[in-house]
């Protein structure tokens, strides 16, 4: 257990990324908390806090990570869902006690991109606003509504660009295993579409988790869900990669989700990736099932 200089209403959740950031609670929970294949914040109220609450929190975290972080991360599940002129404020007096700063970043729906102007957005990113991790979890309309994620296809491809527009780096998710048997194919081809339509800067696919069960999941999803083997995720993910065309996006598989750890640029690593995942398939037994269960 870390050493947090807060005491933050639990459970915490943060990007792999940000492991070494200054975590700072501007909401509790998620706004949205509906969809099916997460129970991150579902023990939690969302709730936002005043700025008059977050004052002496940014100063105990500057005086805390002075000369140890440069990076800041706004929590919970998805700060930016705040108005612009509620976030900056906040921005503003975490550039006046910690100084500089390589970046601040926050999770994002893009429902949360689109409630903003363009000019709101370049003021964000003036203010240290550069990253953005969006799980967007599939590029497949039918899918997204049958997890109840609240997005579709465009509207994800509208937000991302917006904020690629406004200077703001995205980082993606996709859920490999997300449509179960069923809906793989799609999922996948669906995802590799909305992916090369918007080129992000960071990619990362992590898997389906059943922190509750199989049945538990499916009680959920909105229609039949029949969960893969290992090589089927595999097979998936394959098709997913093979049908990118994007570049210089950083890739990673890395999470403790995933069955098999996989790192690279997309487009030049895709032969190397591509391989691995082959090779993967050649030495897992066919009838395997994901391991049960973990929380993300």
């Amino acid at each position: 257990m870390f050493l947090q200089p807060l005491q933050y209403d639990e459970p915490l959740f943060r990007p792999p990324g940000e492991a070494r950031s200054a975590i700072l609670q501007v909401t509790t929970g998620c706004s949205w908390n509906k969809c099916a294949f997460c129970e991150m914040y579902t023990s939690k109220q969302f709730k936002i806090k005043s700025f008059e609450e977050l004052k002496p929190e940014i100063k105990i975290l500057a005086d805390f990570y002075r000369g140890v972080s440069k990076k800041v991360f706004l929590a919970d599940g998805d700060a930016f869902v705040l108005p612009a002129k509620r976030l900056i404020p906040v921005l503003e007096e975490i550039r006046s006690r910690f100084g500089r700063l390589q970046r601040i970043s926050s999770y994002a729906m893009p429902k949360d991109i689109l409630s903003k102007s363009d000019d709101e957005l370049k003021e964000l990113r003036e203010l240290g606003l550069k990253l953005l991790y969006i799980g967007i979890e599939s590029g497949d309309d039918e899918l997204l509504k049958l997890v109840n994620k609240g997005e579709t296809f465009d509207s994800t491809v509208e937000g991302i660009r917006r904020a690629h527009n406004s200077a703001i780096d995205t980082s993606i998710i996709i859920i490999n295993g997300l449509g179960g048997r069923l809906f793989s194919e799609q999922h996948a081809l669906g995802s590799a579409k909305i992916i090369s339509r918007v080129n992000p800067r960071f990619l990362s696919t992590l898997t389906l988790s059943l922190p509750y069960g199989l049945e538990h999941f499916q009680s959920r999803f909105k229609g039949e869900y029949i969960q893969q083997t290992i090589v089927e995720l595999y097979k998936e993910l394959k098709v997913f990669i093979e049908n990118l065309d994007v570049e210089n996006v950083i890739y990673r598989s890395n999470h403790v989700s995933n069955n098999l750890v996989l790192e690279g640029t997309l487009s030049k690593d895709n032969p190397r990736l591509l391989k691995q995942i082959d090779e993967a398939i050649q030495i897992t037994p066919g009838h395997i099932k994901p391991s049960l269960p973990l929380f993300l």
